[in-house]
């Protein structure tokens, strides 16, 4: 029973890795790849060809030595001159060929987990799900290489030594002869004795080589957690370095990744503990592999029944046919370490797979988003917003927000933000309709806006290329929120959240919106880094640039509340938030 259940999990995972990655041999490119991979089979049969040449040679070459013949020997030099030229030709093209598909096989599987993570939010959704899908960096940048690299030189190495056994089997038991064995008295010949020898002592390896290691496949595992663990701190510390350099956190973060690396280095210490099990064994059964053959065959050259060229040449064939048996002793490790990046991809790759079955419920299961050509208002029919686990946050609520309001959202923060996100449609979790008019322009401005590693341009442009803003819209732009001396840096590369102060970081929000100029504006604590002065100067922006826009706005800060006419208020009350208007508070204070 627990060799079937092995078994099926073996199948399953095989299946679950050829449904993920096995595309590439069937995409567009498909006759293309198709035949690199044919090219690399018959790269690898010559590969095979050139130690079943010098099997032969060497036979022909000690022969030669032990018959004294020079003409022979100044025979086998040219021989293996020409072996060692077939040999360099071949191994370079199969070099060439295999990293060419090695490459264009991770770059496809890159594309495809890059396409499905970065995708109608996935990419902020999936951290909400439970389950092994952590760092999702590393899975894509590491792992995908590992998992790909790793596959077509173990596959390939596999079918090396499928071919090397064929080859030299036949040899082994031609060479093996057919010596007689008495038993009992009765005397038995033995044909291809050595290819049986061979197969025990291959057999016995491999089984001892696999009980010793299995540990090392639960340590590469982990060990490789632990590994993206700490990368993804020290990836933290570089992308918040200057807030841990204003509040002179570097002491908790180096406490911190030293606690991380100790995680790496217990996975280290596990994995060197099975290696050195597993290396225990391989560094005597490679020693015995040498000489044991010689052993083996010794007597029959000894009583005059074979030459010097024969023994050496069945030697080599006994080395080659139990190398090719050994292939799961020499490979385990590097299997351990396949299987582990692939279990990682499969993770993160299963996981935005569940997201995609969670998020296309509708109605009484998720909330569902429709851009309307019948529609000019923002709807919310019967939503309610909970918790990626089912429980509920926002109580069901209907509202309707006409084109031109100036709304004010105030109470709970979390609550707020996550219906702006349920907007978004980055926030399913929950029941109900929302409805927006078709055809309109909508932008979303966080607390603090994302700015790409590239050109000033290219982040007043984002999401849109560089190429969109001209220089007059992109110096109007930032002369008007107070941006005026960025105007010489315009196409120069930096990163910007780091050198940019984040009162600046917000106020070129405000210049992204205007070089966007939406009809729908929702605004999440956009302002509450500035001074109350440059706060109501960007609140006059909006008033001034934007006197149609529909404007909702996340904030407390009692300057807001003059620049809208409509306030909702999310009250939290014990475990959920419910929404109320609040817009006779808004209407006394404005009037």
């Amino acid at each position: 029973m627990p060799r079937t259940e092995s078994s099926k999990r073996i199948a399953g995972f095989a299946r679950r890795f050829v449904d993920l990655a096995g595309g590439y041999w069937s995409g567009p490119q498909k006759w293309k790849v198709r035949a690199l991979s044919v090219l690399l089979l018959v790269l690898t049969v010559v590969s095979v060809l050139v130690p079943v040449l010098i099997n032969l040679w060497s036979q022909r070459f000690f022969d030669a030595l032990e018959q004294r013949s020079m003409d022979r020997f100044v025979t086998m030099i040219v021989a293996i001159v020409g072996i060692i030229a077939l040999n360099i030709l071949n191994t370079v093209l199969h070099l060439r060929v295999k990293r060419r598909l090695q490459l264009g096989w991770r770059a496809w599987l890159t594309d495809r987990l890059l396409n499905d993570w970065l995708s109608k939010g996935r990419q902020h959704q999936v951290t909400f799900l439970p389950g092994d899908h952590d760092n999702p960096d590393g899975r894509i940048a590491e792992d995908i290489r590992i998992a790909t690299e790793y596959a077509i030189d173990l596959g390939h190495s596999l079918i090396y030594c499928v071919l090397l056994l064929f080859s030299f089997t036949s040899i082994l038991w031609e060479l093996s002869g057919a010596p007689e064995l008495t038993v009992f008295g009765h005397t038995v010949a033995v044909p291809g004795y050595l290819l049986y020898i061979a197969l025990l002592y291959a057999g016995a390896g491999t089984t001892i080589a696999m009980l010793m290691g299995q540990p090392l496949v639960h340590a590469a595992n982990r060990r490789q957690g632990y590994e993206a663990d700490f990368r993804f701190g020290l990836a933290r510390v570089r992308e918040h370095a200057q807030a841990v350099a204003l509040l002179h956190g570097e002491g908790d973060e180096r406490r911190r990744l030293s606690a991380l690396f100790q995680g790496v280095r217990h996975g280290w210490h596990r994995q060197t503990r099975a290696l050195s099990n597993m290396m225990t064994f391989t560094s005597a059964y490679s020693v015995l592999s040498t000489a044991f053959p010689i052993l083996v065959a010794a007597p029959r050259y000894i009583g005059g029944a074979i030459s010097l060229g024969v023994l050496m040449q069945t030697a080599q064939a006994f080395q080659q046919t139990v190398a090719a048996l050994s292939w799961p002793i020499d490979n385990l490790p590097r299997v351990a370490e396949w299987k582990a990046s692939v279990e990682r991809v499969l993770g993160l790759h299963d996981a935005l797979q569940r997201l995609d079955v969670e998020v296309a419920g509708g109605g009484d299961e998720r909330i569902l988003v429709e851009r309307l050509d019948t529609e000019r208002n923002l709807c919310f029919h019967g939503v309610t917003i909970a918790e990626t686990d089912g429980r509920p946050l926002v109580e069901r609520f209907d509202l309707t927000v006409e084109p031109g309001e100036r709304v004010l959202i105030t109470g709970d923060a979390g609550s707020a933000i996550r219906l702006f996100r349920a907007v978004a449609r980055v926030w399913t979790w929950g029941s109900g309709r929302i409805s927006l008019p078709a055809h309109t322009r909508v932008f979303f401005m966080p607390q603090r806006p994302y700015l790409p590693h590239g050109t000033l341009r290219a982040a007043l442009s984002y999401p849109a290329g560089p190429e969109t803003v001209r220089d007059a819209a992109a110096e109007a732009a930032l002369r008007r929120v107070g941006l005026a001396h960025l105007l010489a840096h315009l196409d120069d590369a930096e990163h910007w959240d780091e050198i940019l102060a984040l009162p600046e970081q917000q106020r070129l929000g405000f210049a992204r919106l205007l070089i966007r100029r939406p009809d729908w504006i929702f605004i999440e604590h956009a302002t509450d880094s500035l001074e109350p002065a440059d706060e109501e100067a960007m609140l006059d922006l909006l008033d001034e640039e934007f006197p149609k826009a529909t404007l909702l706005t996340i904030g407390s800060h009692p300057g807001l509340e003059a620049h809208h006419r409509r306030k909702l208020v999310l009250e939290r009350r014990g475990d959920t938030v419910r929404l109320h208007d609040g817009s006779a508070t808004v209407a006394e204070r404005v009037a």
